[in-house]
């Protein structure tokens, strides 16, 4: 009997736990939205072309606008860049 109530503590413990949700970072976007919600959930929407867009977006909101880490514009622009002389 007592081994019953501990299984049964553990389970509820398990499925009382929040599941993780996975953050969308899209790479064809340079600026994400990161917004706060009720219980402490987190969601970053990574779907602006401008800081401007974004800021437009987050107005009024529990939110802010970042840098998208895994952006891929950036590094093939760099890539591009002369190496040397004058820009």
């Amino acid at each position: 009997m007592r081994m019953l109530y501990w299984v049964l503590i553990a389970a509820a413990a398990t499925l009382a736990v929040a599941p993780a949700s996975a953050q969308r970072y899209d790479p064809r976007y340079p600026v994400c939205l990161q917004s706060w919600h009720r219980r402490g959930m987190t969601i970053i929407d990574c779907s602006y072309a401008s800081i401007d867009q974004c800021r437009m977006t987050a107005s009024g909101l529990s939110a802010m606008c970042i840098e998208n880490p895994y952006w891929q514009g950036s590094s093939a622009r760099n890539a591009r860049r002369p190496q040397g002389g004058l820009y």
